[in-house]
C-alpha cells in the first residue's frame, strides 16, 4: 500500500490519540509516528514542529468543537451569561467524556497540579477569552485600574473553577458522570449568585436616595 499523500491536523491529532492509547506511551519520534500511520514525515511538519506541540492543541480542539456546537444552537445564542456558561460546561465535558481514556492518560500524572500544567495553557487562553466575551456583569467603580483588577480576577477565578471541575470529573465514578453534572450546576449557579450585582446596585441606589433626601432636609 502506498503512503498517504495528504493528512490534516485533525488526522494527526486522531493518529496521535490512537497511538498513545494503544501503546500506553507517546511516539518516540516523528519518524516512528509517521511510519506507524503510513505517511511521509515531511507531511507532519506542515502542521507541527514537534510531537510535543500536539497534546496542548488536543485540548483546545475539545474547546473549539464545543464552541462550534454551541454557536449552531439558536437557543444558546439567546441565553444569558449564566446559562451560556452552563451549556458550555455540559457540552465541553461531554466532549471530554467521549475521549475520557485519552484525557485521563494525558492528565492523570498531574491531576493534583493541573494549574501548573503547561499542557493546559492554550486551553486557559481560549477559555478566559470566552469568559470575557460572556460580558458577565460586575460592579463598575469608574476607576479603570480597579475595574481591570476585577476583570482579571473574574477570568482567573473562572479558570480555577474549570480546573476544579476537571479534577472532579477525573475522580467521578458515578453512572454517566451524573455527579459531575450536579457539580457543574451548583458551582456555576453559586458563582453567579455571588456575582449578582442587582441587590448591591439596589442598596447603592437606596443609599444615594437617602443621602440626597438628608441633604434636602432642613
Amino acid at each position: 500500500m502506498g503512503k498517504k499523500k495528504n493528512i490534516s491536523k485533525k488526522d494527526i491529532i486522531s493518529f496521535y490519540m490512537e497511538y498513545v492509547l494503544e501503546n500506553h506511551k507517546k511516539p518516540e519520534s516523528v519518524y516512528a509516528f509517521a511510519k506507524a500511520y503510513n505517511f511521509e514525515e515531511t507531511l507532519f511538519y506542515k502542521h507541527y514542529g514537534t510531537l510535543n506541540a500536539i497534546e496542548p492543541e488536543i485540548f483546545t480542539e475539545f474547546f473549539n468543537s464545543t464552541i462550534q456546537v454551541l454557536n449552531a444552537s439558536k437557543d444558546y445564542l439567546e441565553y444569558d451569561a449564566r446559562h451560556k456558561l452552563l451549556s458550555f460546561y455540559y457540552t465541553f465535558f461531554e466532549n471530554l467524556t467521549a475521549n475520557r481514556s485519552y484525557v485521563l492518560m494525558a492528565l492523570s500524572e498531574h491531576k493534583n497540579s493541573l494549574k501548573s500544567m503547561k499542557l493546559l495553557s492554550p486551553l486557559k487562553k481560549a477559555f478566559t477569552i470566552y469568559i470575557q466575551q460572556l460580558k458577565i456583569e460586575l460592579i463598575q467603580t469608574n476607576q479603570e485600574q480597579i475595574d481591570k483588577i476585577q476583570e482579571a480576577g473574574l477570568k482567573e477565578s473562572a479558570w480555577i473553577q474549570m480546573l476544579l471541575t476537571l479534577k472532579f470529573w477525573m475522580d467521578d465514578s458515578s453512572p454517566s458522570f451524573e455527579k459531575t453534572d450536579v457539580f457543574i450546576e451548583k458551582s456555576v449557579n453559586t458563582t453567579f449568585d455571588l456575582l449578582d450585582v442587582t441587590p448591591l446596585k439596589s442598596l447603592i441606589d437606596f443609599g444615594k436616595f437617602i443621602f440626597k433626601e438628608k441633604i434636602k432636609m432642613p
